[in-house]
């Protein structure tokens, strides 16, 4: 060949490298720790497939559910280093990011109802809150639900009195430790996916969560009693990588935040279906008894907590929890 041939050739192949690069998808990374057919993994699913359809594959969405990538432990980090670009993580791993102000939402009996807690997520206290992320190179999107938490152990749980001595699994909250701890507890702080090891094998002896967590990782087979406080929420927000997301093209940016929406909407909508279905089917397993307190008694789970949200005005914010008390007493 000529020197012009080569030349020409040569560019040809760069023009169509450059082509196969650009029509390359971009790839999401998304990470969570729990089931993929619990609400916020499905929720993941359909943002997945929002995504993928919006963007008309422009956006590939790679979900990772049930800790197969990363450990609740590790997730935030692999976000801001960049090895995961979205994540959903519990609400209450903010607070050893640094911002400890999203340890209200931990706060026992802080909402009466999935209402008094829309009013938090969807108003000016959620979306300060996702403001605050932004110094950690997290850009906060949305809030997904999931439910109320239940307490769980091998003994019986009809009063407070109950829980003492209890080796109880919780998240790494200072509030949630303050909680056990008021109930005469020993809270030992477990990365979620060795919770049922530490269940079967005695490390601890209960835990607190929402019933579809509880069935799809299968803590019911070795629980034998589980109590309906509804004493605590559980959600999530959904973050991005703010340095992946800043970079993205304007277009996308917006087809993405759209599927977020829908996806969200989803979420939020059949999160309460699916507790009360995960809590039907581990009644019919017959291998944990449900117990629901009667007035008397949920009357005295309320008094014995409540004096947390006093306990924890020093880290949290005092204006801030009264800004969520004055929220959820709105009608």
């Amino acid at each position: 060949m000529t020197p012009r041939s080569l030349l020409a050739a040569a560019v040809l192949t760069c023009l169509a490298s450059a082509s196969v690069f650009a029509q390359a998808p971009i790839v999401i990374k998304f990470s969570h720790v729990v089931a993929r057919d619990t609400p916020k993994g499905k929720a993941a699913e359909r943002f997945k497939e929002l995504a993928e359809a919006a963007t008309k594959g422009r956006v590939k969405v790679e979900v990772y559910p049930n800790s197969t990538l990363y450990k609740d432990k590790e997730e935030l980090e692999a976000l801001q280093l960049g090895a995961v670009q979205m994540l959903a993580p519990s609400l209450a791993k903010f607070g050893p990011l640094g911002v400890k102000e999203f340890e209200l939402f931990d706060l026992p009996y802080i909402f009466q109802d999935k209402k008094a807690l829309e009013r938090v997520t969807n108003g000016p206290v959620g979306r300060d809150l996702l403001k605050k992320l932004e110094t950690k190179g997290i850009l906060g999107m949305a809030y997904w639900d999931n439910g109320f938490k239940m307490m769980s152990s091998n003994r019986p749980m009809h009063v407070p009195a109950d829980m003492k001595g209890l080796k109880m699994r919780i998240q790494a909250s200072k509030v949630l430790d303050e909680q056990m701890r008021t109930l005469g507890a020993n809270p030992q702080v477990m990365a979620f996916s060795e919770v049922y090891q530490a269940l079967q094998t005695g490390v601890v002896d209960g835990a607190e969560n929402p019933p579809s967590n509880l069935y799809t990782q299968k803590m019911h087979e070795v629980q034998k009693h589980l109590t309906v406080t509804n004493h605590g929420y559980i959600g999530y927000a959904v973050i991005v990588n703010k340095k992946f997301w800043d970079k993205l093209p304007a277009d996308i940016r917006t087809q993405l935040e759209a599927a977020m929406k829908d996806a969200t909407e989803y979420a939020n909508k059949i999160a309460q279906q699916e507790n009360d279905n995960a809590l039907e089917a581990v009644r019919k397993t017959g291998k944990t008894t449900i117990y629901v307190p009667s007035d008397a008694e949920k009357a005295e789970w309320r008094k014995v907590l409540l004096p947390v949200q006093k306990t924890m005005e020093e880290r949290i914010g005092k204006n801030l929890i009264a800004d969520v008390n004055k929220a959820t007493a709105a009608k």
